[in-house]
């Protein structure tokens, strides 16, 4: 397996998963387009001046025989879908966890009421 299929079954994963948590998230409580896009570039960014910074000082290196060939900096591209993957999942499952604590806490404070 390349490191091109590992990448796009992570990322294939996290984005069924993310779009499965935006469904049973209410809408009022879905994170807004803008604001993944923000973290995506940013979390890109980070990965392509750190895992640079990594690979040049000999931290780990690629088996050139699975890689696309495609490199930002010294990452290879396959290195870029887990910071994908993790601005795609992370802020829907946080948005569906904290829907769950509010609406936890509205249903213990209305109990508590009555």
């Amino acid at each position: 397996m390349t490191y091109l299929q590992l990448a796009a079954w992570f990322v294939g994963a996290a984005a069924i998963a993310a779009v499965v948590l935006m469904v049973l998230t209410p809408r009022a409580r879905r994170p807004h387009a803008a604001a993944l896009a923000i973290a995506a570039v940013a979390l890109i960014v980070l990965t392509a001046v750190f895992d640079s910074i990594m690979i040049a000082s000999g931290l780990f290196h690629y088996s050139p025989d699975h890689l696309l060939g495609v490199h930002i900096g010294l990452a290879p591209l396959e290195d870029f879908a887990y910071p994908v993957a993790g601005a795609l999942l992370l802020p829907a499952l946080w948005a569906l966890l904290r829907a769950r604590r509010d609406h936890g806490s509205a249903n213990s404070s209305g109990e508590a009421d009555a």
